[in-house]
């Protein structure tokens, strides 16, 4: 049963209760009480007979044909003082007791009545009233098939109800659906409405608005990609062109001119180099899986990034048998060394490096530093492109804001995920979980080994600390300290 229409049933049924005890007090400030009406129907064969029998009698056989109804009635007829039949009835009723109308009393099963008003019956019939009591009188019953009937209404009503919302609902969830798997990126997503449903039309402006918004990043896409790509050509030149006053034998003032503007020039490649990187993974449709040996993917990661640690200190913890995973060698490599060189840059004193593989199999990474952290707020901000903090801090480590939107990419690509929380030392805390391979035991693990040397890992990791290294002005040849420990867990 949808939501929708139990909401309709609920709905319904106080909207029948209510009118029901609306008509009810409609009716008995209009008409009297219905329950009277009820009781008076039920004890009209009783009535019948008093009025249409018994006073039809002349006035000395009265008495003798109510004894004859007595004899042969299951009910019972007894003559009681007015006073004492007054005292008995609420006052709403004792005025039409005295004008010698025929008063219902419901809970009792009975009536009263005067038997005249003038004593023309007997010696003074004016001061006595004749009570029945033992009626068929059942208002329960009644009341029983007043609720049959409201609730035979109320299903009536329901039926189509809940035929339609069945539909309606069914619709909702799919469009429900389908903007959630818009919300995580996929808006090539559909919601398969029927074409009369009511919220066709929602649904038609809703992919409209998807195809708009795709269309918007794809062009958005294809105009980094070609700016991107543009650009190169003009970097090679103007390096081309340093390096040719660099032979001329320039004075050392030039010297420094030119050392300066080859930096800046560094940094413009470094930046066109992250953004082929950001529109090559948005576009990539799926990428060639094999199996990764992560220990030795790690520690290539934490030995790579080690020129930009300027003096602090890297501690690592990975697993010994921590296995490997299923993906692309150098799109991992890139992620870690884009969280390492973050890292690094906002590190006051100290970097950590740790991995183990979780009981169900996933293999969790966590990268943290002692630096000034991320705001929660900022969490999933900082994973856009060219975000960046307004803090002093950020703008002194400089950078694109582009390190941690590839290092995303990367690892959703593999099917993982990234969050950041705040780590033992107070600083950022950035936690990867990827799906991990079966393991295969040590002798799987060395085949991969085998196949990939140290300096190809390293490889795959220096693009990452290099850029880290053009964004922050780093030394080449500085000398860093780093604690490089793989202790097992």
């Amino acid at each position: 049963m949808n939501r929708i229409f139990r909401r309709f049933v609920v709905l319904v049924l106080l909207a029948i209760t209510l009118a029901t005890g609306v008509t009810w007090l409609t009716l008995r400030a209009l008409f009297g009480d219905p329950l009277d009406e009820l009781a008076r129907r039920q004890a009209a064969g009783q009535i019948f007979v008093l009025e249409q029998y018994i006073d039809q009698a002349p006035a000395d056989e009265w008495l003798a044909r109510l004894n004859k109804v007595r004899e042969v009635s299951a009910a019972t007829f007894e003559l009681l003082p007015l006073e004492q039949a007054l005292a008995a009835l609420p006052e709403r009723q004792r005025a039409s007791l005295r004008d010698g109308a025929i008063v219902l009393d419901v809970a009792g099963k009975g009536f009263y009545r005067r038997v005249d008003l003038r004593g023309a019956r007997y010696i003074d019939s004016e001061r006595e009233v004749l009570h029945a009591q033992h009626l068929p009188i059942d208002v329960g019953q009644a009341l029983g098939m007043e609720a049959i009937r409201f609730l035979i209404i109320a299903l009536f009503l329901l039926v189509p109800i809940g035929w339609w919302s069945r539909g309606h609902w069914r619709d909702l969830q799919a469009l429900s659906r389908v903007a959630d798997e818009m919300g995580h990126g996929r808006l090539t997503a559909r919601a398969a409405v029927r074409p009369g449903s009511g919220i066709a039309p929602l649904a038609g402006h809703l992919h409209d608005m998807a195809g708009r918004i795709a269309g918007l990043l794809e062009a958005r896409k294809q105009l980094l990609h070609s700016v991107s790509h543009e650009l190169r050509t003009p970097i090679a030149r103007l390096a081309f062109g340093l390096e040719l006053l660099r032979g001329d034998g320039a004075d050392a003032a030039l010297e420094r001119r030119i050392a300066a503007m080859e930096g800046d020039v560094g940094e413009l490649n470094t930046l066109v180099n992250e953004l082929l990187s950001v529109t090559q993974l948005d576009q990539a449709p799926a990428m060639q899986r094999q199996p990764v040996a992560l220990g030795p993917l790690l520690r290539a990661a934490a030995e790579g990034v080690a020129p930009a640690l300027a003096g602090k200190r890297l501690a690592c913890d990975i697993e010994d048998d921590i296995g490997i995973c299923s993906g692309d060698r150098r799109l991992l490599a890139r992620a870690l060394g884009n969280l390492l060189a973050n890292g690094a840059k906002y590190a006051a004193t100290t970097l950590t490096l740790s991995a183990r593989r979780l009981p169900h199999g996933a293999i969790r990474i966590v990268v943290g530093d002692d630096g000034p952290g991320i705001p929660e707020a900022a969490r999933e901000r900082v994973f856009e492109p060219f975000y960046r903090l307004a803090r002093d801090a950020d703008h002194a480590a400089g950078g694109y804001g582009l390190g941690l939107a590839i290092a995303r990419k990367a690892v959703q690509l593999h099917g993982g995920e990234i969050a950041i929380g705040r780590s033992a030392l107070g600083g950022a805390s950035f936690t990867l979980t990827l799906p991990g391979e079966p393991a295969g035991g040590a002798d799987a693990i060395a085949v991969i080994e085998a196949g990939v040397t140290a300096g190809a890992i390293a490889g795959a990791v220096a693009g990452a600390v290099t850029g880290a290294e053009a964004e922050t002005g780093a030394a080449a040849g500085a000398a860093p300290t780093a604690d490089l420990r793989a202790d097992a867990a």
